[in-house]
């Protein structure tokens, strides 16, 4: 298996709190992984600090590389150029902007080539069928009076387009119902392929119940401490994660 995303030993902190604590990841080309944990684990932090987010000043020692080469020193905007992609969970509404004009913008910064309007409508339109948006959201501000399931939509909408080698979603799956989830799981099986990889945050199995999971990682802590197959996540949205709380103590 041909390696993308190595963490080593990563410690991280905030507001003097330390949270990440010699985290240890490693994804390869064509794997689907998922972190679940309690709150407060350090889930978000991690996938913060992969894109060096300048609203948060978290790291502190370990290393981040991607596809071999070190990437702890380069801008938010540099990892993205890389091919990272990340679905946040509370999207931001940017007025001024139409999600049209937004999407060819940043497929135009990330291939370095001329986007070519009816040609890029046309994938559009047939992304939009697919994941059941209503196709007028297109044109409208990004994200301004979406509702949540069209905003989380629209995040897939995005990696879809932007087609990036590892896409890193942040509890995706947070305030949809089931059929946005199953939707927003169709989405995520258009995208990936043995060329790319996923990371799934999120805090229960439901979207993982359409989708094949390479593994699952339990996050307590600021640490791993259990990785396994889709059958963990199972195991966890039965039992919780007391027993795992307590291998830490």
């Amino acid at each position: 298996m041909e390696k993308l995303l190595e963490i080593k030993d990563l410690h991280a902190s905030a507001k003097d709190k330390d949270i990440l604590k010699g985290l240890n990841l490693t994804i390869n080309k064509g794997e689907v992984h998922v972190i679940m944990g309690p709150n407060g684990a350090g889930k978000s932090t991690l996938a913060n600090v992969i894109f060096n987010n300048p609203l948060y000043n978290f790291k502190r020692s370990g290393s981040i590389e991607f596809e071999e080469e070190n990437i702890d020193n380069l801008k938010t905007n540099e990892i993205a150029k890389k091919g990272i992609f990340m679905s946040f969970q509370s999207p931001e509404e940017i007025p001024g902007i139409s999600t049209l004009n937004f999407l060819k913008y940043a497929k135009n910064k990330i291939s370095g080539e001329p986007v070519k309007t009816f040609k890029f409508k046309f994938l559009l339109k047939k992304y939009i069928d697919e994941l059941n948006m209503n196709p007028k959201l297109i044109d409208r501000n990004l994200n301004v009076g979406f509702s949540g399931g069209e905003k989380k939509k629209n995040e897939i909408l995005q990696m879809l387009v932007l087609e990036p080698k590892l896409a890193i979603l942040d509890e995706t799956d947070s305030g949809l119902d089931v059929d946005a989830i199953k939707t927003v799981s169709k989405g995520i099986d258009m995208y990936k392929n043995e060329n790319n990889a996923v990371l799934i945050i999120t805090h229960n199995n439901r979207i993982l119940e359409s989708l094949k999971v390479d593994y699952v990682h339990v996050l307590v802590d600021g640490k791993i401490v259990k990785t396994g197959s889709a059958e963990l996540a199972t195991e966890i949205e039965k039992e919780g994660y007391e027993k795992y709380k307590k291998v830490e103590e």
